[in-house]
């Protein structure tokens, strides 16, 4: 359980120094990331214009997904967010399991917005090769993070900012293109259906976009972790997480729509070369350089690597949080329950920089194919992540209710949009595994699980060592 009280001499804890507009730009920069920005490449090959529908649909069981985690949020702001529900509500090898996968999850996350950052530096600077910037960008954020909590919300404040701007200033200016070249070919609505139809490779393709639209909206639940380091939560965190679904929705519908508006989408994708799932860079940078505006080109491309760096700043926050309320509740090793003087818990952020350094590695071996099979990984890991939340969530409601307590930002439809999130979380495994280029991440799954679990049965056998050692005595 998270550790309350007074804390022994020479040990501090988290400091509440979030406020509501850092928790509000942390819930939407999550979103907004290489899934986004290079991420969208893949869907569109997969599904065309009907990748509007897959953000639609995919963005909205995610909201139910966050809702779960907002109710349980609001009644126990805590940092080790999914671990200590899992543990509290469903059972001890559930909260192992999900913050031991959280953490996994996050690590990979963090790899790939560091390797993605290296595509975005190669549009300007072909030759820079990525694992050079996967390297600063990892040293750079990581300086960041052990300043203060504080540092980092007030960084992340204007990432999120500078990527929520640039996002609706390419909507508004794609927009005035598309009247300014209004009957000009190859412009217009007309190319949602033109180049195939709006379905051109049927329904199938359509669910088959869907484990890269899981991959792109992962990222939304690190808002959990911030709760402990919020004033006043049981206000910020509802207001924070019911802005999610227009605001996510404004931006990967909208800028889709805008993005096949502007460009025939099959030119596009021969543009970017994407075949097999290599993407040569960003779409959304790609197409204003594609129509001949190369300041608008360069100056998105700035702003899509200053969005990787910010998801990387958010997953390094998020799983230092983690890791740290891990530890405080026994689910690894107590080094890491430490924070300093100004509440950064530096040992566990320095675990976390540590595992994310390996990206540099591979980005070193294995240039052109890194960011695909992290990606792979990631979806697989998350798909687990949202999961243990849907289940949990169900076991957090039959103890309130048992309790008698009324929740204060109740789910929506819950149970029965509990059901919809696991067939949804379901349809979106059943896609990873008919791909053949992610069917080996699917099938990893319950080797995964049941290597956590052999770990914890370890864990709890070391556990109990000391008390019969003691009781012999």
């Amino acid at each position: 359980m998270e550790h309350t009280g007074m804390e022994p001499t020479g040990i501090h804890s988290l400091q509440q120094r979030l406020h509501n507009r850092h928790i509000q730009l942390i819930a939407l920069g999550g979103a907004i990331g290489t899934g986004l920005f290079l991420g969208s490449a893949g869907v569109l090959e997969r599904a065309g214009p009907s990748m509007l529908l897959a953000y639609a649909f995919a963005g909205a069981m995610v909201f139910l997904i966050m809702r779960f985690l907002g109710e349980m949020l609001v009644e126990t702001p805590v940092s080790s967010s999914f671990s200590y529900f899992a543990d509290r509500y469903w059972g001890r090898f559930a909260g192992y399991f999900s913050g031991w996968n959280t953490v996994v999850l996050y690590v990979l996350v963090g790899m790939v917005e560091l390797s993605a950052a290296g595509k975005f530096v190669q549009f300007w600077w072909p030759s820079v090769p990525g694992w050079l910037t996967a390297a600063l960008g990892l040293l750079a954020i990581t300086g960041l993070n052990l300043a203060s909590v504080r540092a980092y919300g007030e960084s992340e404040f204007w990432f999120a900012m500078v990527k929520v701007v640039a996002v609706l200033s390419m909507i508004g200016f794609g927009l005035w293109l598309l009247v300014a070249h209004h009957g000009s070919a190859g412009v217009g609505l007309s190319n949602l259906w033109s180049q195939g139809g709006f379905l051109p490779h049927g329904v199938s393709g359509l669910l088959m976009s869907l484990g890269l639209v899981a991959f792109a909206f992962g990222g939304i639940e690190m808002i959990g972790f911030a709760a402990a380091e919020t004033r006043d939560p049981s206000r910020v965190i509802p207001k924070a997480i019911n802005q999610i679904v227009y605001r996510v929705l404004l931006f990967y519908v909208a800028s889709s729509l805008v993005l096949l508006s502007l460009y025939p989408w099959q030119g596009l994708l021969r543009q970017l070369q994407v075949g097999g799932g290599t993407y040569s860079s960003s779409p959304f940078a790609l197409i204003f350089s594609v129509i001949g505006d190369h300041l608008a080109a360069n100056l998105l491309n700035l702003v899509i690597l200053s969005a990787a760096l910010s998801v990387y700043n958010g997953i390094v926050y998020s799983t230092s949080r983690l890791f740290y309320g891990m530890a405080r509740q026994g689910n690894a090793p107590a080094f890491f329950g430490v924070a300093d003087r100004r509440g950064v818990p530096v040992r566990a952020l320095g675990m976390v920089s540590a595992a994310t350094a390996a990206c540099v590695l591979l980005n070193y071996l294995i240039p052109r194919s890194v960011i695909e099979v992290l990606m792979s990984l990631v979806t697989a890991s998350l798909l687990l992540l949202w999961g243990v939340i849907v289940f949990t969530h169900l076991h957090f409601r039959r103890a309130m209710r048992e309790g008698g307590v009324r929740t204060g930002f109740p789910a929506l439809f819950s149970p029965w949009s509990n059901y919809a999130c696991l067939a949804f979380l379901g349809l979106v495994a059943a896609v990873l595994l008919a791909a053949p280029q992610t069917r080996a991440t699917v099938l990893a799954i319950p080797v995964w699980v049941l290597a956590v679990w052999l770990a914890y049965l370890v864990r709890e056998r070391l556990r109990r060592v000391p008390a019969v050692v003691g009781g012999g005595a």
